[in-house]
């Protein structure tokens, strides 16, 4: 009910909730009852009749009826946004990553922005229905550990989901961050979201998520999208992983500094270890690249090494398109969709058959945090209790 009520476009009446989901008017009127007494639908006005009998009243859902909170971490900032039943974000918090990567203090960090974010969107306690939290992986989904992301050094088998959920007493689950994204553009994307897609994310390191014919893919452990080691150039710099050129070394903001600071348009002396300090002179050299020279050839050739990845992953999976978000996204955007297009323009197979698209996230820089919230959303609409997450489901 709850999900057939969330996916029209349109109010419905109980007559047409009855025809959506096949269940008999008996059922629907007091399944209604039930919704309408828990707060979590209300009755917006009647249908215009045609003269032939009693105006139907409409159902909506109420905005209020639950809140979720989601987090994204990324090793530059951590993202906290509050949605209301229908998915709207009623609350945001963004902060810098604590520098030194110490779990106890990021995770102490991330809690106080929970307790504010709350407080901001006004939201009761009990019905802040979960805390979503899309990390980096690789992670354990089952026991709610993130193992050991390359951006965090020193996180080595942290158990994120208990240790926020101590500090919040909310119910927490946790979820792979470009596999939150990709739900989030599913979930609110309009066309971006819709059919077979990978969503591209350009943030401290890079990911893709999937979405096959509208499903999302997470493979056997939930870590899909470990991408970061398809090689582009096979004369780039060492990854850690003892190889050359990999796509997620040549990726990050500290290769693109770097490179800026030996053709001498970026100062000497930045320290490369410092992320608050690499993420300044990144964005100073995007906007250098936004005029000729040697700035927009390090950052075409960025995007040039993306774009053979996409290639790659859209030929396999033959996609529909690619949509790019993350934190880094709106400084790369200029620059991107040009060179990608034209790249997949001529080396996307099946292009005499469907074309490839490349779109930008319609969910701007927070959409991880979004798609952390929308999964713990997801357990409220599902009609299937076996897609719960185990947090969630022993929870409730």
């Amino acid at each position: 009910m709850l999900d057939a009520i969330r996916r029209t476009e349109e109010r419905l009446s109980r007559v047409e909730l009855a025809e959506a989901t096949g269940l008999s008017g008996q059922a629907i009127s007091n399944i209604t009852r039930r919704l309408l007494d828990a707060g979590l639908v209300r009755e917006a006005g009647r249908q215009r009749g045609n003269g032939l009998g009693k105006p139907r009243t409409l159902l909506e859902l109420e905005p209020t009826g639950q809140y979720s909170v989601g987090v994204h971490l990324d090793p530059a900032v951590v993202t906290v946004v509050v949605l209301d039943l229908t998915g709207e974000v009623v609350a945001r918090r963004r902060v810098e990553t604590p520098y030194g990567d110490n779990p106890d203090v990021l995770i102490s960090s991330i809690a106080v922005s929970v307790e504010e974010a709350i407080e901001e969107a006004k939201a009761p306690r009990d019905r802040v229905v979960g805390v979503g939290i899309a990390a980096p992986g690789p992670i354990d989904v089952e026991r709610g550990v993130v193992v050991d992301p390359p951006n965090l050094a020193a996180w080595h088998l942290v158990p994120l989901r208990h240790e926020l959920r101590a500090r919040t007493g909310l119910p927490v689950l946790l979820d792979k961050d470009v596999t939150a994204a990709a739900s989030a553009e599913k979930w609110a994307g309009g066309p971006n979201g819709r059919g077979s897609f990978v969503f591209f994310y350009l943030g401290t390191g890079i990911g893709a998520g999937l979405v096959i014919g509208d499903e999302v893919i997470r493979g056997s452990s939930s870590n899909v999208g470990e991408i970061g080691h398809v090689i582009v150039d096979p004369d780039g710099p060492v990854c850690y992983c003892g190889r050359r050129g990999c796509v997620g070394e040549t990726s990050q903001p500290r290769y693109l500094v770097q490179q800026a600071v030996q053709a001498g348009i970026l100062a000497q002396g930045i320290d490369l270890d410092d992320r608050h300090a690499v993420d300044a002179a990144f964005a100073e050299l995007c906007s250098l690249a936004s005029g000729p020279g040697i700035a927009r050839e390090i950052v075409v050739a960025l995007a040039e090494r993306i774009a053979k990845v996409v290639e790659d992953i859209a030929n396999l999976l033959d996609l529909e398109r690619v949509v790019f978000g993350g934190p880094h996204w709106e400084q790369l955007a200029p620059f991107f969709g040009d060179a990608v297009q034209a790249a997949l323009e001529e080396r996307f197979l099946v292009r005499s058959v469907h074309p490839f698209e490349v779109a930008g996230t319609a969910l701007g820089a927070d959409v991880g945090a979004i798609g952390a919230a929308s999964l713990v959303l997801d357990q409220t609409f599902s009609p299937n209790p076996s897609v719960l997450l185990p947090e969630l489901a022993v929870e409730r």
